[in-house]
C-alpha cells in the first residue's frame, strides 16, 4: 500500500490529484517512476509539468497586522534566485502572508493534516448529521461534504483566496506559477497571536525565525 509520503511525492512531481496520484501508485505496485508514466499514459500528467521541477530557492517573508498583535511567517519556494528576487514573486509571498493572518490555517495542504485530527473531525461530523435524522446512505455523502469544507477552513491551499473568493489559494499559486514559468511551493507558516500559548515567547519566536531562514 503507498505512502502518504508517496503520494505527496507523486503529487509534487506530477500536478494531479491526490486520488490519481493514489491509484497510479496502487497500478504501479507503489513504483512512484511507474505511477508518472501511468498518468502520463492517462493524459493526467505532462512530462514537462512545472510541478515536477526541484522548488529549491525563494524567500522566508513576514506580515505584521493589528499594531503588533499578530505575525506571520511564510516560506514560499520557487526554482531560482533570479525569479527569488522579482517583484511578482516577493509580492505573492507577502499576500500569502497577509492572507494567513486574516483566515487562520491550520496546515498548509491536505496531506499535513494529522490522522488523529481528521478522524476526530469526522466524528464529530458523523454525529453531528445522524443527531439531524439523516437515512445513512444521506448522512455519509453528508459527511463527506462536511469533510471537504472542514478541509477548506484549516488547510491553506484549500481556502478561498482573501482578494478574490472566487478561487482558492492553491488556484494563484499555479496561476502565478504559470505566469513566471517555475514551479512554486508553499513549503510552511508560522502565525503568532499575542497572548495566546505562553510557551510562545520572544525567545521561541527567534526560534522560529532562524529555524525559517535556515540559519538553525
Amino acid at each position: 500500500m503507498a505512502t502518504m509520503g508517496q503520494v505527496k511525492e507523486l503529487r509534487e512531481r506530477t500536478g494531479a490529484g491526490m486520488l490519481d496520484c493514489k491509484k497510479a501508485l496502487d497500478e504501479a505496485g507503489d513504483d512512484v517512476q511507474k505511477a508518472i508514466d501511468w498518468l502520463r499514459a492517462k493524459g493526467i500528467a505532462s512530462a514537462t509539468k512545472k510541478a515536477g521541477r526541484a522548488a529549491a530557492e525563494g524567500l522566508v517573508d513576514c506580515y505584521i497586522h493589528a499594531g503588533g498583535k499578530i505575525g506571520v511567517l511564510v516560506e514560499l519556494n520557487c526554482e531560482t534566485d533570479f525569479v527569488a528576487l522579482t517583484d511578482g514573486f516577493k509580492q505573492l509571498a507577502r499576500d500569502i502572508a497577509m492572507h494567513i493572518a486574516a483566515s487562520q490555517p491550520e496546515y498548509v495542504r491536505r496531506e499535513e493534516v494529522p490522522a488523529a485530527a481528521f478522524e476526530r473531525e469526522k466524528t464529530i461530523q458523523v454525529e453531528k448529521t445522524m443527531s439531524e435524522g439523516k437515512p445513512l446512505a444521506i448522512a455519509e455523502k453528508i459527511v463527506l461534504g462536511r469533510m471537504s469544507k472542514w478541509y477548506e477552513e484549516v488547510c491553506l491551499l484549500d481556502q478561498k483566496w482573501f482578494k478574490d473568493d472566487t478561487k482558492t489559494v492553491d488556484q494563484v499559486v499555479k496561476e502565478t506559477a504559470s505566469t513566471i514559468g517555475e514551479n512554486l511551493q508553499v513549503r510552511r507558516f508560522s502565525r503568532f497571536v499575542m497572548g495566546e500559548g505562553l510557551a510562545k515567547r520572544a525567545d521561541d519566536f527567534a526560534a522560529e525565525v532562524a529555524k525559517a531562514s535556515g540559519i538553525a
